[in-house]
């Protein structure tokens, strides 16, 4: 009997990749579990072109994508038990359904990783309207939508576990901004329903996850091809097997969430952590002021300019500060 014994999880976006790792990690540690994308045959392989890569990549990427059936299979075969569901999360009534199905199939829902997300990339002057809403709305809405319909199960259980998928980018990477700024939004409602939950015994965590996907597979070649175009040489072979690493099989990610799905780790709520298929984990602190200033008493509540030039330089940044934004971008 694995630690999951009894639990009935969703899995959204796991068709393939990340999500798809998750779902048969829980699965092997007895979880019952729905997994989930778009539709069948999956989206990845239609967006690009087979002749605009080598047959290796696009070997590859056909190897990593899938869809909710194929990853069900997987678990069915291994013994475990599953069922496939199609549908955009991100709508209201696709949600309410894939509750639904976990209920009526198996009378419960104990765990919902909210792990379908669009990805791309774009700077402040180039992002589109449309791209904006595709890479910050659904994936916000969709683990909401989610969150919205399993939370009054778990509430009556008095036991939950959710699990919201973020990015290291959530602190933001230039030349990401829609897609910082989605992943900032799920930190954000994570932060807020760990608080509003905790006392029902339903805990709310965010990851950060790396892990080998189709889409990685691809973007990832044809940006160390085009380094090697920029500067004429290969990238450090060290920083690479790093990167590989961190991106192997998804598999790896799963003890992380079916930990975090026992009762043991039931005092484990609000946080933020970034997890690689490497076996890393780190967690990210929770955020406080760490400076302050009050306008002394007796002179009124309105500060002169030439005030806040002195107390910003020597209390509010320091002596010694230095901008962020004026750090390596990829430090």
């Amino acid at each position: 009997m694995g630690c999951l014994e009894g639990k009935v999880a969703i899995v959204t976006g796991s068709g393939q990749g990340i999500g798809r790792g998750i779902a048969i990690y829980l699965a092997r540690e007895g979880a019952k579990v729905i997994t989930n994308n778009r539709k069948p045959n999956g989206v990845s392989i239609k967006n690009y072109d087979k002749s605009a890569m080598p047959k290796e990549e696009w070997d590859e990427m056909c190897r990593l994508s899938g869809d909710a059936e194929s990853t069900a299979a997987i678990i069915k075969e291994a013994g475990g038990e599953a069922e496939a569901f199609y549908g955009d999360v991100s709508d209201m009534a696709v949600a309410e359904n894939i509750v639904k199905k976990a209920v009526d199939t198996w009378g419960r829902i104990d765990i919902v990783v909210n792990n379908a997300a669009g990805l791309g990339s774009g700077s402040i002057t180039s992002l589109t309207e449309e791209q904006w809403d595709y890479l910050t709305v659904p994936k916000m809405r969709g683990a909401f939508n989610l969150m919205h319909f399993a939370v009054p199960y778990m509430m009556e259980q008095k036991f939950g576990r959710i699990f919201n998928c973020s990015s290291d980018a959530w602190t933001g990477l230039p030349d990401n901004d829609a897609y910082s700024a989605g992943n900032a939004g799920i930190v954000g409602l994570t932060w807020a329903a760990a608080k509003e939950l905790y006392r029902y015994g339903i805990t709310v965590n965010a990851y950060c996850p790396q892990g080998a996907s189709p889409g990685h597979a691809v973007e990832y070649n044809k940006m160390l091809r085009n380094v090697k175009a920029i500067t004429g040489q290969d990238p450090d072979p060290k920083l690479l097997k790093v990167v590989e690493d961190d991106h192997g099989d998804p598999v790896n990610l799963g003890p992380f969430f079916a930990y975090l799905s026992t009762e043991e780790a039931s005092y484990i709520s609000g946080e933020v952590f970034s997890v690689k298929s490497s076996g890393k984990i780190a967690r990210y602190q929770y955020p406080v002021p760490v400076t302050h200033i009050e306008r002394p008493a007796d002179g009124g509540f309105l500060w002169k300019v030439e005030e806040l030039s002195e107390v910003f330089r020597q209390t509010v940044m320091g002596e010694d500060y230095v901008s962020h934004a004026a750090k390596n971008m990829w430090s």
